[in-house]
């Protein structure tokens, strides 16, 4: 892994910057740089080294320790399942898949009760039938592939933009238009490694991204969009509904500071109001064009009850 230093990482301390880059500890990427695991400009550095614009950075990371998901006993609401596919109303708070220092109450280990062995093998054994993911506050629907071929046929349609994804989100402001598209490349912030931003071309990794929106409600200082991607970027909709003036409400990431409707009705918020709420794909084997709805969840049909009345 590599990444050259910009503008805003002058001065910083290397073992700093490279526990971001790397999403380690500051102690652990310490110790890869007096080992000589981490460089700078092609030679070894010392932890404290102030970077410079155009410093070089090398990573060469130690494999991670193999690990598996276990099954777990967790109730799934499941929309639609056959041979091939299962479909899931994910519910927000869970995590799609194990990661380091979460291995546990991830859909994965909920699916691995579920399905047993009938589970794609592609994601490895930490996203078995995997096909894509949707953040950990983010509810509703996503589609599982219960072996490889249809995995490999759903990974395709995902990425020449088959797959159709609604999603819906209560955001801060108003809006001078009912429909608008956002296209801007997202990739990781410049300084905040464990966020996204909008970049202002493909470089430094980002990626193109873009969404489609429409606006369903009005209540003043909220309202209610439906949004449709085109793309499939880490916190898409999050980031490009930010970058417009319009962050999701009880997002504590990609909001700078609260509405006073968040403020006022507090325990509604347990991260962002978005919801996928309609998903569309061609079933791997018969072909057949399936689309597949739930409900919003209970806090935001509660918020939408209450903008409506005030």
């Amino acid at each position: 892994m590599r990444y050259v230093a910009i503008d805003a990482d002058v001065g910083r301390r290397l073992d700093s910057m490279a526990a971001e880059i790397s999403e380690l500890s500051r102690s652990a990427a310490a110790k890869l740089i007096e080992n000589g695991d981490i460089t700078v400009n092609g030679s070894a550095s010392n932890k404290k080294y102030e970077l410079k614009v155009g410093d070089v950075i090398d990573f060469s990371l130690p494999e991670p320790e193999a690990c598996e998901a276990k099954a777990e006993n967790i109730p799934l609401e499941i929309i639609y399942e056959d041979k091939d596919i299962l479909v899931i109303n994910k519910p927000s708070g869970m995590v799609v898949h194990p990661a380091p220092g979460n291995y546990s109450g991830t859909l994965v280990n909920a699916l691995l009760y579920h399905c047993g062995d009938s589970l794609s093998g592609i994601g490895g054994v930490l996203r078995p039938g995997i096909v894509h993911r949707i953040d950990k506050d983010t509810s509703g629907l996503l589609v599982v592939a219960k072996n490889d071929t249809a995995h490999k046929a759903l990974s395709a349609e995902l990425e020449h933009h088959g797959i159709e994804r609604e999603y819906h989100a209560l955001v801060r402001g108003g809006f001078k238009d009912d429909t608008g598209t956002v296209s801007a490349p997202i990739g990781r912030h410049p300084v905040d490694r464990k966020r996204m931003s909008v970049h202002k071309s493909t470089e430094r990794g980002a990626r193109d991204a873009i969404t489609h929106y429409e606006v369903l409600e009005r209540y003043g200082e909220v309202s209610y969009v439906k949004c449709l991607l085109e793309t499939g970027r880490t916190h898409q909709i999050r980031v490009h509904m930010s970058y417009i003036g319009h962050a999701l409400l009880g997002d504590e990431v990609y909001s700078s500071g609260k509405t006073m409707f968040e403020k006022r009705h507090a325990p509604l918020f347990c991260g962002q109001m978005l919801h996928a709420k309609r998903l569309t794909l061609t079933h791997p084997t018969t072909r057949e064009r399936m689309t597949f709805e739930c409900e919003l969840p209970s806090n935001f049909l509660r918020a939408l009850q209450i903008l409506k009345s005030d």
